[in-house]
């Protein structure tokens, strides 16, 4: 019953945007921008700022990238074999290497895993943040409609203030920089404004899909990526990294969560198939009541 209390609010969220896209008709592409542009990169700075670093975020970034980057293999091997285009590619990446494990995960490790958990999981949600913030960026301009040049999505990539969000926020902290509590509260207010938006946005994002016109075949291979692949691939760096049980149990929990919401911003903002990864975030989230419980099964028998 905990668990579905968690889902609640997520889904209320997306209902609020799907609402108000059908009755108000905002312009998404915009919002995005202004996600993207202007809350994100408040979000990455309070987040690397106020969170020490440890050792921790040695064997865990080796997680999550590796993670990451092993899925990005897969699909581009299933990209070659289907032979796929490389936007078909970008947006599989998109809806399938990143998770929820922020809104939605660390809710659920805290409900698991109480106070102790909550510090590994929001070191991953970090990390996450980081990644989608270049490797996310990177793919969602690679894929973009417009075939842009490796020389433009690089600078694109350049272009997104998220990142350099999450650098300032480490620079300060490893230099010890007090930064008034007056500023703080700003960028947190801005920082915190950041989540419930992208949710929003995903819900608007969903409510000017056209189902009949979902790519069924990508979508589910990107499902079956993000939900049950991806475990599997978190099992595996669990065997070769020297962190203890139940930091193994959250890299398993969390790698299992559904596709994030983020991605779906991405998608928009460059126009890299934000039907297809919108959908699958979406669908992936709904799937998740079944797949997360299985998870914890398995984790505790």
């Amino acid at each position: 019953m905990e668990f579905v209390l968690i889902l609640l609010p997520i889904f209320g969220i997306f209902a609020i945007g799907f609402i108000g896209q059908k009755t108000l008709k905002f312009d998404i592409p915009n919002l995005s921008k202004l996600t993207l542009y202007l809350m994100s990169p408040f979000l990455a700075f309070n987040t690397f700022y106020t969170n020490p670093l440890t050792i921790d975020y040695a064997y865990l970034l080796i997680f999550v990238v590796g993670l990451c980057l092993s899925i990005i293999v897969i699909i581009y091997v299933i990209a070659k074999v289907m032979n796929y285009d490389i936007q078909d590619a970008c947006a599989m990446i998109l809806a399938s290497a990143f998770m929820n494990n922020g809104n939605y995960g660390t809710p659920v490790v805290l409900l698991i895993f109480g106070a102790a958990g909550l510090d590994i999981a929001v070191i991953l949600m970090v990390l996450q943040q980081l990644a989608m913030s270049t490797i996310g960026v990177f793919f969602a301009a690679r894929g973009s409609s417009q075939n842009a040049s490796m020389k433009i999505v690089w600078q694109r990539v350049v272009r997104m203030p998220v990142a350099y969000g999450a650098l300032l926020g480490i620079v300060l902290q490893l230099v010890h920089f007090p930064v008034p509590a007056s500023v703080m509260t700003c960028v947190k207010l801005v920082g915190d404004a950041a989540i419930p938006t992208i949710m929003i946005v995903l819900g608007m994002q969903l409510a000017v899909i056209s189902f009949r016109r979902i790519d069924i075949p990508k979508v589910s291979i990107s499902l079956i990526l993000r939900l049950l692949i991806s475990p599997l691939i978190a099992v595996l760096f669990t065997l070769i990294l020297p962190v203890d049980t139940m930091t193994k149990q959250i890299m398993i929990l969390l790698a299992a969560m559904p596709t994030a919401a983020n991605t779906t911003l991405l998608a928009v903002q460059f126009n890299t198939k934000p039907d297809l990864v919108s959908s699958t975030t979406f669908i992936s989230t709904v799937l998740s009541i079944v797949t997360i419980p299985v998870v914890l099964w398995i984790l505790f028998p």
